[in-house]
């Protein structure tokens, strides 16, 4: 059902953008990602959040937020999702984006740019693209720093085997965020199957024939610490995490589900070692991905 939410945008001629905060147990970080949100240059900013439920107080600090700042929204609280995924799913499905020119998404912890949003609103509104996204510059507490390079060159078959990079660097143009708030509320139940909204919103819209742009300019600090559901996967601990994954099972599960609900006619032929083997070149952005997902479906790990 669609949760009615006064956004208090105000007249001008600079876009109207709305982001989506998904958070949950971010009472740490959460008031200096919602001011870097605020703080966007060059652009009228509206933020709606929706918490997961959490054991600290990220619901009553957004409330706080919405009480003192008009441009912050936060909807009905008390349901566990469990985890990003579906917190996005439902933010997508029960905020109305009406008037709004662009649409963004944003995780509970990191820091953004102040021009990110007009960066991404300047190649959108100038045809360049449908839908934006970019690298992003990983920060931990010791105040170490590393470029996530997302931005290789699209391949045809990339947006079945990977995301576009990070949910939290998207913006869409309105009639595209439409287009995915549709089929999100057309395929709910099976929408929240899905373990990654990102890499399942890259499938839908790159096989919906929307143009995506990765930008190779990072415009947000992508908070790295225990609590992230993804982050860099730079580290062997993490190599092996996802090795054991990819031999359960796991990654074409994901696989077979995205496809599914976006090309279900591609189906058989995306989960066939036989194809990735042949299509290698294709499957993913980065060369160094390709040979790995190569070396995995030879040996059969995959």
């Amino acid at each position: 059902m669609l949760i009615p939410v006064q956004y208090g945008v105000e007249g001008g001629s600079s876009a109207h953008c709305l982001v989506l905060l998904a958070a949950y147990n971010g009472l740490e970080w959460i008031d200096e990602q919602i001011q870097s949100i605020l703080n966007q240059v060059g652009v009228e900013v509206n933020v709606v959040v929706s918490v997961d439920f959490s054991e600290d107080r990220t619901f009553e600090r957004c409330l706080e937020w919405a009480a003192s700042d008009s441009r912050v929204t936060v909807l009905n609280y008390g349901e566990r999702f469990g985890g990003a995924a579906r917190n996005f799913f439902r933010l997508i499905r029960d905020v109305d984006i009406s008037g709004f020119d662009v649409v963004a998404f944003a995780d509970q912890d990191d820091i953004w740019l102040q021009n990110k949003l007009l960066r991404a609103w300047k190649r959108i509104s100038n045809g360049e693209c449908d839908v934006y996204s970019s690298d992003v510059l990983a920060f931990w507490p010791d105040g170490k720093q590393a470029l996530i390079k997302k931005s290789d060159p699209q391949r045809a078959l990339d947006h079945f085997y990977e995301a576009a990079g990070p949910g939290c660097t998207y913006v869409f143009r309105a009639e595209v965020f439409q287009a995915i708030r549709d089929f999100v509320i057309n395929r709910f139940t099976e929408c929240k199957t899905i373990a990654l909204h990102d890499w399942l919103i890259y499938a839908y819209c790159r096989q919906s024939g929307y143009c995506w742009l990765i930008d190779d300019e990072p415009l947000m600090l992508y908070r790295q610490h225990l609590s992230n559901q993804v982050g860099t996967n730079n580290n062997f601990v993490a190599y092996r995490k996802r090795l054991k994954m990819v031999k359960e099972g796991w990654y074409l599960g994901e696989v077979r589900k995205i496809a599914n609900l976006v090309a279900p006619q591609l189906v058989d032929k995306l989960t066939k070692r036989r194809f990735i083997i042949s299509h290698f070149g294709s499957v993913r952005r980065r060369l160094r991905d390709r040979i790995v997902l190569l070396v995995l479906a030879v040996t059969g790990l995959l």
